[in-house]
């Protein structure tokens, strides 16, 4: 990707179409610029006081090269603009106004024209529909909002796709304390998009984390590379919109469940990001994460330090929640926290130091050298007594585990304990609740990075199949069978005879089914008999699907019982093959309890799936029931994977059911989906 330094860091600045009326764009452009230096002109082709009367003539009269172009103009001249910039030189430039294609009518044309100038002159384009970007510490504002001017140097860089979400991040981290390395907001992505902000920002020394806010999705697969790679070296946090947006459902039970919103955040998991709800837990998280990243763990744990119980345990009950465990201290620090504190308090984990005193530094000290702690969080109310972020810094800890420290109280106090930890360099949260989400963010990417991590995985080999001709569920049972899926014996009738011989043969009990490659959910339409024991309910359940048009029946030992998953593959329409994991049977829809990944997946990552899901507790043998053997899942999902991505004209596998028994795993139904049917 090409170098976004003349965007972001230009040695010079031309404003087109600056304006001395106050209010109008390139009036306020020009002033919120005004702050970058002495290399910054300001064009307008009538002319007037400082104004140069075209791009050329700014050029001419810098003292040095002007990277990057301001475009303060209509849409109908932007493409002009465009060209009249790079034929100068300037390798840059940014497009805040509106009017393009999301108008429509005329603009449409104008977008045209803007793209095809972008491509012959090969200058590089922000925007447009966006509010800017800005730089706090080069004193870089591209951007309209006048309170950007209060933004201070900080962290943590903001990518937005809307350029209002961009500010509005920004002033949340002002706030917090923790200040902007850079802030950008996409806009209509016509050019420059988030992937390539995101390699740009890999190489910023002055950001340590990056908050990443997504709306849509042009290029998948580019963006979760980028995502990759950033990840590996910074914390990335994502906030996606569109939770409601379900759009149309594919014609497998896999697609209802991989819904837009569902795939972009799973992926994105998935490629080392920490995922959030909302952008007050983005902040959150990129606090926590501005500082030290815990090293990577499978299930990081936390120790807790708190001055009040109350507070303390509403972290702690946060933290279980978020599966980030509070293990119980070993005696070797207990011993050295009994010496300091009196037994009246909780000491084992949350440590509750009471009134912090005396000794607290030896509290946090003994806390971070326990070997079972992962983070430590230290919170409590404001105190003339003690500077929490001071004591954690004298107590030596930061250089050997991720610390967050929590406060509340007065205003000012706040904003004295803020300073106090922006110069210990200990992230600092308001409130126990923040503090929680931050420690949550911390054992998040953790798990990210451990779930990256795969020594010796070598990919599975998928099957190439000729995919001509329907696709019954016999036909696809005997691909699974192919790829090491376990399936019950069957067989396919095409005549009541050969139903009535096969029931004789496979032995009662039976399930007897509508056999029809037209027909994907067969339980809808009273396709499926199960439980067929004797020869009159075998004549019962071949009239029944005669009613119903069968032409053929599958006859299939019935399974032994248990857990019901549906496993399948599919290509998504942003992010190519993703394969999706949940619960299965008819509470595929109802409960919509999935995990997704991207193709092709780690071993480890395609282990930990069945954990995600919210009834991965009836996987491990819950009440006596039979437990999963997740390495071979893994495999599962992996051939699955690679078998849909060797053949190009399938486009959905899916198992739905795919029954844990005891004897193991059963794909008890088969989907097969190819160009072809669709």
């Amino acid at each position: 990707m090409a170098d976004l330094t003349p965007l972001f860091a230009p040695s010079g600045v031309v404003v087109v179409g600056a304006s001395a009326t106050p209010g109008k764009l390139g009036a306020v452009m020009a002033d919120s610029l005004g702050a970058y230096g002495p290399n910054l002109h300001l064009v307008n082709s009538r002319g007037g006081d400082g104004l140069h009367t075209s791009i050329a003539a700014a050029v001419a009269a810098a003292d040095s090269p002007l990277d990057l172009a301001v475009l303060c103009v209509p849409a109908a001249a932007t493409a002009q603009a465009l060209r009249d910039s790079a034929a100068q030189g300037i390798q840059a430039a940014l497009v805040c106004s509106g009017g393009f294609a999301e108008a429509g009518g005329p603009g449409l044309e104008y977008d045209r024209q803007v793209r095809q100038a972008v491509a012959e002159a090969g200058i590089r384009l922000l925007g447009p529909n966006t509010s800017g970007f800005f730089v706090p510490r080069s004193s870089l504002r591209a951007s309209f909002v006048p309170g950007v001017a209060q933004l201070s140097p900080g962290p943590v860089a903001v990518v937005a796709a809307s350029g209002g979400i961009n500010h509005v991040l920004a002033f949340h981290l002002e706030r917090a304390g923790v200040g902007v390395s850079l802030g950008v907001g996409i806009g209509a992505g016509l050019d420059i998009t988030a992937p390539e902000v995101l390699d740009y920002l890999a190489d910023d020394e002055a950001t340590r984390v990056v908050a990443l806010h997504l709306e849509t999705v042009a290029d998948g697969p580019l963006l979760l590379d980028a995502v990759r790679r950033l990840s590996s070296r910074k914390p990335v946090v994502a906030l996606v919109v569109g939770r409601n947006d379900v759009s149309e459902f594919a014609q497998s039970h896999t697609g209802a469940l991989a819904t837009s919103w569902n795939t972009t955040r799973a992926v994105l998991r998935q490629a080392g990001a920490v995922v959030v709800d909302d952008e007050i837990q983005l902040v959150d998280a990129a606090t926590a994460l501005s500082g030290r990243r815990a090293r990577p763990a499978a299930a990081a744990e936390a120790g807790l330090v708190t001055g009040q119980a109350g507070p303390g345990l509403l972290i702690a009950d946060y933290l279980h929640s978020s599966g980030v465990g509070l293990p119980r201290l070993q005696e070797a620090a207990l011993r050295r926290i009994s010496e300091v504190l009196p037994p009246l308090t909780f000491q084992a984990n949350p440590v509750d130091t009471g009134r912090p005193g005396p000794g607290y530094e030896t509290v946090l000290s003994a806390v971070a050298d326990d070997e079972g702690i992962d983070l430590v969080g230290v919170y409590g109310i404001t105190e003339p007594v003690i500077s929490l972020p001071d004591a954690v810094a004298a107590s030596g800890i930061l250089a050997d585990v991720p610390v967050l420290v929590g406060v509340d109280g007065p205003e000012a106090e706040v904003r004295q304990a803020q300073e106090a930890a922006a110069r210990a360099g200990v992230p600092l949260l308001v409130g126990p609740t923040s503090l929680a989400r931050g420690l949550a963010a911390l054992a998040a990417d953790a798990q990210a990075q451990h779930l990256r991590q795969e020594d010796g995985d070598h990919p599975s080999a998928g099957a190439l199949v000729d995919t001509a001709g329907p696709w019954d569920e016999s036909r696809a049972k005997n691909l699974l069978q192919g790829l090491g899926f376990s399936t019950p014996p069957r067989r396919s009738c095409s005549t009541r005879d050969e139903a009535r011989a096969a029931f004789a043969e496979i032995g009662a009990p039976v399930a007897v089914k509508l056999l029809d490659a037209e027909v994907l959910h067969k339980t809808e339409i009273g396709g499926v008999h199960l439980g067929v024991s004797t020869e009159s309910e075998l004549e019962a359940a071949l009239d029944a699907l005669e009613r119903i048009g069968a032409k053929q029946f599958l006859v299939e030992r019935m399974a032994d019982k248990g857990v019901d998953l549906v496993l399948g593959v599919r290509r998504d329409p942003v992010f190519g093959p993703i394969a999706v994991l949940g619960l299965g049977g008819i509470a595929t829809e109802v409960f919509a309890d999935s995990t997704i990944r991207s193709l092709p997946v780690s071993r480890r990552s395609a282990r930990a799936m069945p954990d995600e899901l919210i009834s991965a507790k009836l996987l491990h043998g819950f009440r006596g029931g039979p437990a999963l053997d997740a390495d071979v899942l893994a495999e599962h999902i992996r051939v699955l994977g690679a078998t849909l991505t060797a053949n190009p004209d399938i486009t959905d596998i899916e198992i739905n059911p795919l029954r844990l028994t005891e004897n193991g795993l059963v794909a008890l139904d088969a989907v097969v989906i190819t160009t072809e049917e669709n």
